[in-house]
């Protein structure tokens, strides 16, 4: 397979709509104190996979059911990448989104979203005590959203090339190197097409490259920055493909001869599902991950059914179902057990046990504390923009 010419990634045209929303704000609207009645409909923005209604598989729908009891049509926009979410909310038109913790602080200090009354939402008490109050949704005692659910970024592989045993580093994604299978790794690799995969590189090199310093990979100096940046830039020269879509990074494991990369649960488990080899690994250097966190939009045209779905996101079928079809770990932990679809070692699998030792996505800044200076996002955009192209 043949490394692919750049092409500019979705979020690429919506950078400057994000920065426009790193400046501005909005005025919110009050939060509500009381569920009325039902608008008809609630719009949202997700990550693919998230909000299933039995179209790709009849037995995972958390939709239909939902639809019928309150009388809210579910209407979904996908979105591949965080930047694609918040120039998403910044445009509007929209009731809710399930934010990863590298946009839900830019959406809450862009003014984008609304905090939100968990009074109205019964069953937030029963959601994980670690999730409730995390940073990256609950600000000056407010909380902005309710947790959905979380995870990490694997390392899927083709097992008929990896025989004996699974990569134990990430390096077999960042240099050229000759596999198990005698071939090179040029152009049969991938890597996330967002410029939080910055963080994955930097992880990479808090093992390989120790006398940097880098302690967490969000939060860079310039010298350890530039060293992760010529990384990526040596990275590109064997990198087939940069995927933001899920379905296309399956079709290529599938049939364009891919046999490793940064992936999530969600592909592997429907890769698994077509009997494909493929299987996944958390590497030694551990891994990056994401909380995502129902967020409510300042302007939300539907929020009484808005209230209605963050209550039925939280329950523990719903929770248990996304579960096993996305290979997330529940944000309620009552919903790793007794459900049929997900099995009593389901959470296990997907990354439990694994909390600590996950480097949670967050929006790097500029003031990154102890009187240190680091790189903040918007140079993470712009370069990692330039080493997609090839520069």
């Amino acid at each position: 397979m043949s490394i692919r010419a750049f092409r500019p990634p979705r979020w690429f045209a919506a950078i400057l709509a994000v920065a426009l929303l790193l400046g501005s704000t909005t005025p919110a609207l009050a939060r509500i104190e009381k569920i009325g009645k039902a608008e008809g409909f609630v719009d949202i923005v997700a990550w693919p996979g998230y909000i299933e209604r039995g179209e790709t598989d009849k037995k995972f729908d958390w939709v239909t059911e939902f639809e019928k009891k309150s009388g809210c049509k579910v209407r979904v926009k996908t979105a591949n990448t965080s930047d694609e979410m918040v120039a998403l909310m910044n445009e509007g038109g929209f009731d809710l989104v399930t934010a990863s913790g590298d946009a839900s602080l830019r959406l809450i200090a862009g003014g984008r979203v609304q905090d939100v009354n968990i009074g109205l939402v019964p069953s937030y008490k029963t959601i994980d005590p670690r999730l409730q109050k995390a940073l990256w949704h609950h600000v000056g005692g407010k909380h902005y959203g309710v947790p959905y659910q979380w995870g990490y970024n694997v390392l899927a592989y083709n097992t008929e090339v990896f025989k004996q045993s699974p990569p134990r580093s990430w390096e077999v994604v960042f240099k050229e190197t000759t596999l198990p299978d005698g071939k090179s790794n040029k152009g049969r690799v991938q890597a996330f097409d967002g410029p939080i995969y910055i963080a994955d590189a930097a992880l990479y090199l808090m093992q390989a490259k120790p006398e940097l310093g880098i302690k967490n990979p969000y939060e860079l100096d310039d010298k350890q920055y530039k060293a992760t940046r010529e990384l990526l830039r040596e990275q590109r020269k064997i990198v087939a493909r940069y995927w933001h879509d899920a379905f296309v990074q399956i079709d290529d494991f599938t049939n364009e001869g891919v046999v490793a990369s940064s992936s999530w649960g969600f592909q592997v488990n429907l890769l698994r599902s077509k009997g494909r080899p493929i299987s996944s690994a958390v590497p030694k250097e551990g891994a990056t991950g994401w909380a995502d966190t129902t967020m409510l939009h300042v302007k939300a045209k539907h929020p009484n059914c808005a209230y209605l779905w963050m209550e039925h996101s939280i329950s523990q079928k719903l929770q248990g179902d996304l579960s096993a079809w996305f290979g997330s770990v529940p944000v309620v932990p009552a919903a790793c057990k007794g459900n049929a679809l997900l099995g009593d070692k389901g959470c296990e699998q997907n990354g439990m046990n694994e909390f600590d030792r996950i480097w949670f996505w967050r929006t790097p800044v500029a003031n990154c504390g102890g009187g240190r200076t680091c790189v903040p996002y918007y140079r993470w955009v712009t370069d990692y923009i330039a080493v997609l192209g090839g520069r």
